[in-house]
Formats: structure tokens, C-alpha cells, sequence
């Protein structure tokens, strides 16, 4: 049974029968991928959607090239003219469409079997990962962003704020903004309590000015 699904369905050759078997699993593991990933994780539909096209896409491309070395060379070729240009991605993100990548590899070299053993483990990983992260971890840390006047001297100028509503609190990064005449600061942040109170951001207003102020989860901003 183990030697059925580590070997390959193209090894008796390229026919429009494996093609479809290969092609069917991609779609069908895709999409349980998909569902997975962005199980309980808000992101566009486009995005779903890419989770489930990019494995077919990967096999059909390995299936093609599979011991053709001049149209591997010209693959190759033809995806150093792609430009992404799109926001970059959390990391959980990118790992989605590594395992998507994965995927479609295996099924692309016929390893059916394979491809389903990485999803499995891969959703079983994300699983356990999700059920603690939600039930036995509190995520208390934020990224708290801060907008001053220039003018102002930004080292300790909320230390008193924040040891009132903060357990922990660390400056992460200072940067200028609104042609050098702003500061914007970066803090990682955690909360005493599970929420944010509003007495906390209305004591920021008064020091920095009314200006803006952005309260954010960290993989919100984490990107690679």
C-alpha cells in the first residue's frame, strides 16, 4: 500500500488519462488547501482562488517539461518576465502558496500519493497550530503606530501612557513621514487586557496632536 502511493502514475508514460488524473487532484487538493489556510483568516476571493489554480498550473508545467530540457529553458525563460507587483504577503500567506507550489509538483511528477501526504500534513499542522493559537495562547501583541509633530522628542514621551495599559511595550522602528515634517513611530505592543481602551488612545491624542494613530494585529503587517 505504501509503495502504491510513493509511486508514480506516469511511469507506464504520458497520456491524456494520467493528464486528467493529475490534473483532478491538483484541483480537488488545491481547494482543500485553500479552505484550510484561510479558514477563519480573512483575505480576498482572488486570493482563494490562487490557492487552488496555482497547484493545477505547477503540474500541468511539470507534466509538459518533464525530461525536455529545452522547454524547461524556456520556462524558466519565460517566468523571469513575470513582474509581481502586488502587496507582499504575510508569512502565512506565503506559506500557503509554497504548499501549493509543493503540491502541484508532486502531482506533476505523478506522485499522487505524495501530494496528498503534504496535505494532510500541512492541514493537520495548521489545524493543531490554529486550535492553540485560539485556545490555549492569548494574543495580546499589536503593533501600535504613532504620528507626531517633529518637533516633539518622541524618547519617553509616552512611557507614562503606556505603563498605565501596557504589560509590555517596545519601540520597533522611527521614520519620517509627510515630507520629513512628521515622525511616525512603531511600537510592538501588548495590552494588560484583551481589549483596547479608549482612555488610552484619547491620552495619545492629547500628547501627539490629534494626529493619526493605528492600533494593528502584528500578522496584519508581517511580511517577507
Amino acid at each position: 500500500m505504501s509503495n502504491l502511493l510513493l509511486n508514480s502514475v506516469s511511469n507506464t508514460g504520458f497520456s491524456i488519462k494520467i493528464l486528467c488524473i493529475c490534473i483532478v487532484a491538483s484541483i480537488i487538493f488545491g481547494f482543500i488547501n485553500a479552505v484550510v489556510f484561510l479558514y477563519r483568516y480573512k483575505r480576498s476571493n482572488s486570493f482563494f482562488l490562487t490557492l487552488i489554480l496555482v497547484p493545477v498550473t505547477v503540474c500541468v508545467i511539470i507534466m509538459l517539461v518533464n525530461g525536455n530540457i529545452g522547454t524547461g529553458i524556456a520556462v524558466a525563460g519565460a517566468f523571469t518576465l513575470v513582474r509581481f507587483r502586488s502587496i507582499p504577503g504575510t508569512a502565512r500567506e506565503i506559506t500557503a502558496i509554497f504548499v501549493s507550489m509543493a503540491i502541484g509538483l508532486a502531482a506533476g511528477m505523478g506522485y499522487v500519493g505524495v501530494a496528498g501526504i503534504v496535505l494532510i500534513a500541512s492541514s493537520v499542522t495548521v489545524i493543531i497550530f490554529s486550535f492553540l493559537t485560539e485556545k490555549i495562547f492569548v494574543d495580546k501583541e499589536r503593533i501600535l503606530k504613532i504620528t507626531i509633530p517633529e518637533n516633539l522628542d518622541y524618547d519617553g514621551l509616552f512611557d507614562e501612557i503606556f505603563s498605565n495599559y501596557l504589560s509590555r511595550y517596545s519601540l520597533e522602528s522611527v521614520a519620517t513621514t509627510n515630507m520629513g515634517t512628521m515622525f511616525l513611530l512603531t511600537y510592538s505592543v501588548s495590552f494588560k487586557s484583551n481589549k483596547i481602551p479608549k482612555e488610552f488612545i484619547d491620552e495619545i491624542r492629547v500628547k501627539n496632536a490629534n494626529l493619526n494613530i493605528s492600533i494593528n494585529k502584528r500578522e496584519e503587517l508581517e511580511v517577507l
